[in-house]
């Protein structure tokens, strides 16, 4: 297969049924050589702050000289962006030549077993085997949903697992309590690796603590009395936390110097796991971090932001920037959510701050709300709302009200920023 035969193959796999498991996921595994019993991991499970803290740590990883390949999901501007080394995306002949080996594999379970991989399988078989082809030293990798039943969750090579922020999202598949989708996360915890968490909630916590002590693992939470914000702009932050002083790092948004210091334990924890990671290397790492679509600027006059906001814990975070960074200013939102989150609860935390509020329906999505049942369910809090056909549109309409100084945040869907952003860019280019 070629790159585009690559696409459409996986396509094709989106109407494939799923056996709940990791089975079949073994299975294929196991008919490409286990190319994952070559690799040594950071497994990364929790419900905010997964892509940031990832982020963090390949940077430090590759500028301490470690081959680190990173897997991600969703996709925000490239496909081709989920599978990196060194946080260079993978070469589309690469992806084709591995997709079709993978593909295969998968092509012969089902022939013989009546049933085979779904997307996420292959595509994370496609990852494992080519960090395993690029000699990776370490990598860093970001379940898909969930912990335990995850396709990622395969590996058993995990020296350092990770556990962001937890919170409710994805009830329907992990659970209806904090302590449900938490025993679901904490399962990528893993005998011989070190777990390193964020600040959580008492139940989401306890729940982490067993499951520490039933693995054999040794825990750290992340010490909130340890982080110290020196200052925060749109452009940097500093901070100090533990044994470093003045940390900078270039992503806006008052939760990540937390997503920080929980990528610090990490590398604590990898310390300790063997890894050579001089300070030195930190404070580079950590200051060349570039993760889009979290509270990130892309325009100044208008400010545009955008913020990949799904849930409330997420939205209550999206509020406290706003406050924090745009004081006195007018704010408006473009706003696109799935049909399946809390969007009533992403609404009452964030829809009192606009002035305006522009709804879209995320494009090519079935989970997708459609803009005008969005915006029904905003009026019943702010009722200067409209829906619009398009984001480009919506893009029109927003910036047809909004004088230079005004500020527009784009939110409640990573799946639509990649469209936003070039909407934004368009329309400014047009006003040039």
């Amino acid at each position: 297969m070629n790159y585009p035969e690559s696409r459409e193959y996986l396509k094709e796999l989106l109407k494939v049924g799923s056996i709940y498991g990791l089975e079949t996921m073994g299975e294929l595994l196991k008919r490409l050589g286990d190319p994952q019993r070559n690799l040594r991991f950071v497994h990364i499970a929790g419900t905010n702050g997964k892509g940031s803290v990832l982020s963090y740590l390949t940077s430090v990883l590759s500028e301490a000289g470690y081959c680190t390949g990173s897997y991600t999901s969703p996709a925000l501007f490239s496909y081709r962006e989920r599978y990196r080394v060194n946080n260079v995306d993978i070469k589309k002949e690469e992806f084709a030549a591995c997709l079709t080996e993978v593909a295969e594999a998968a092509e012969h379970m089902r022939a013989e077993k009546g049933h085979g991989p779904t997307c996420f399988e292959v595509e994370t078989a496609v990852a494992l085997l080519y960090f395993s082809k690029k000699h990776c030293d370490l990598v860093v990798l970001e379940t898909g949903m969930g912990g335990s039943l995850d396709a990622t969750n395969i590996v058993d090579t995990t020296v350092v697992a990770v556990l962001t922020s937890i919170g409710m999202d994805h009830m329907e598949y992990l659970g209806s309590t904090l302590g449900e989708i938490a025993a679901q996360k904490a399962g990528i915890l893993k005998p011989g690796a070190i777990a390193v968490s964020a600040v959580q909630s008492p139940e989401a916590a306890a729940v982490i603590q067993a499951a520490a002590a039933d693995k054999g693992c040794s825990l750290r939470f992340v010490q909130e009395k340890a982080l110290k914000l020196r200052s925060s702009s749109l452009k940097e932050q500093h901070f100090d936390y533990g044994p470093w002083n003045d940390i900078t790092i270039h992503l806006a948004g008052t939760y990540q110097p937390n997503n920080a210091a929980l990528a610090l334990e990490a590398i604590l924890a990898l310390r300790r796991q063997g890894f050579q990671i001089s300070d030195e290397q930190v404070r580079s790492g950590m200051a060349h971090t570039e993760w889009k679509g979290r509270f990130t600027p892309i325009s100044e006059k208008p400010m545009v932001i955008l913020d990949g906001a799904h849930n409330e814990a997420a939205a209550i975070e999206l509020k406290k920037s706003i406050e924090l960074y745009f004081k006195g200013r007018r704010i408006f939102y473009m706003m696109g959510v799935f049909r399946d989150k809390e969007y009533e609860k992403i609404i009452s935390c964030t829809a009192p701050l606009a002035s305006y509020i522009v709804t879209v329906q995320t494009p090519k999505n079935p989970r997708a709300l459609p803009a005008a049942e969005l915006k029904q369910a905003v009026e019943r809090v702010n009722p200067s709302v409209e829906a619009a056909d398009s984001i480009a549109m919506g893009v029109q309409q927003l910036f047809r009200r909004m004088e230079p100084e005004d500020v527009l945040i784009v939110f409640g869907s990573l799946s639509f920023l990649e469209e936003a952003e070039k909407c934004v860019k368009a329309a400014m280019d047009g006003r040039a």
